[in-house]
């Protein structure tokens, strides 16, 4: 015999009157098992809004969309070699300790350079700095870091060279199908809530290798396995493209290099983006040759001829000697960025102050009459 279904009043009862006591009730309960803040509505979040820190190059935040890299995510750098990774890395732990941050930098390749580091404006002295000898290892060293609170920024350079312990302890042609993918994770599985709930960043440095028989499509891949590809927010191709030449007496010298950085996966804002940078050997990214370059096309810097000028000012004849004359006047510099980040919508202008054209046009003690419309008038006396 079919059993009686229940009665509509019991059903109303529990659906209707009672559904927000009984959904109350349900959220009280996992509170109490589970902890304050273990479920919530998404309104009562103090803060919605995904916090960033600045990449250390303006034509990258541009390109990130949201002005940087976003705080408690997981992003991949991956490249061809040499092609400017591990310098895009180091700048934003140079922009993580110009904020007040501690960043920390688990070079598993065992191949940082200090002077180089110290170059790009990172401060050694203060920069955490561990060498692994396995990959569990330097994955440990990374996840106790973030469990800490305590550090803003931890880069991982790189996936490649996290060797698993049974490789290191085995013979080389020994054949360990996986297990670097399985590690990789198993610590990303363990990493990402920490990640998040600490708001640390984690950058993961990535080489590249090719796929074997591949005729159609882009035989590159990523160590590691598919798992940090998930589970990184952004993910950044790092290209090196056209040698930049000296002048003067280093006319025939290579100083630097075009390098693409493109955005291949953006969870926080649009992908796809692309930011052209310029990195000098021995300096970094030319962030005053990104800055000229982003506001003459902006027309925040007024180009005519071989001439540079600002608010009607000559700043320099050619780039070279507008890029020196930006660096000399840090003033001028930090000036033009803020302008070029709120047209960018990077930031918000300032609000309350006074148009230095308005400000300049009124004299001490004058009197300002506002019109409000419909015969209201208000006069101010300064």
């Amino acid at each position: 015999m079919a059993k009686k279904p229940k009665k509509l009043d019991e059903i109303g009862k529990k659906f209707g009157a009672d559904r927000e006591k009984a959904l109350n009730d349900a959220l009280k309960l996992i509170e109490k098992d589970f902890g304050k803040g273990s479920i919530m509505r998404l309104g009562e979040r103090a803060e919605q809004k995904v916090q960033v820190m600045s990449s250390g190059s303006l034509a990258l935040d541009i390109a990130l969309g949201s002005g940087g890299y976003p705080k408690g995510r997981i992003i991949e750098i991956y490249g061809p070699e040499s092609s400017g990774k591990t310098t895009v890395a180091l700048h934003a732990v140079a922009q993580a300790q110009k904020e007040g941050g501690i960043a920390a930098f688990i070079d598993a390749e065992h191949a940082l350079d200090p002077a180089y580091a110290a170059a790009l404006g990172v401060n050694i002295d203060e920069l955490l700095l561990s060498q692994p000898d396995s990959g569990e290892q330097g994955l440990e060293i990374a996840g106790k870091l973030i469990d800490s609170g305590a550090v803003d920024l931890v880069v991982i350079d790189s996936v490649a060279a996290l060797v698993p312990r049974a490789e290191i302890d085995g013979d080389i042609g020994d054949s360990h199908v996986g297990l670097q993918a399985r590690m990789m994770s198993q610590a990303m599985r363990k990493l990402g809530a920490s990640i998040n709930k600490t708001k640390t960043i984690a950058i993961f440095i990535n080489q590249l290798r090719e796929k074997v028989g591949v005729m159609f499509g882009n035989p590159e891949t990523t160590p590691g396995g598919r798992a940090l590809k998930f589970y990184a927010s952004v993910r950044l191709d790092v290209r090196g493209s056209t040698q930049i030449k000296g002048t003067g007496d280093q006319k025939d010298t290579n100083v630097g290099k075009e390098t693409k950085i493109k955005v291949v996966k953006n969870k926080v804002a649009p992908p796809f983006k692309e930011a052209f940078v310029e990195i000098m050997y021995g300096e970094g990214i030319s962030k005053t040759g990104e800055l000229l370059k982003i506001a003459s096309d902006l027309d925040i810097i007024q180009k005519a001829g071989a001439w540079y000028s600002y608010k009607g000012e000559k700043i320099g004849q050619g780039s070279e000697n507008a890029k020196k004359y930006l660096a000399d006047h840090p003033e001028i510099f930090d000036a033009i960025d803020h302008q070029v980040r709120v047209q960018y919508g990077l930031i918000e202008d300032e609000e309350g102050t006074t148009p230095t054209s308005v400000a300049e046009d009124l004299a001490p003690n004058q009197e300002v009459t506002l019109d409000l419309g419909d015969g209201l008038e208000i006069e101010i006396e300064d």
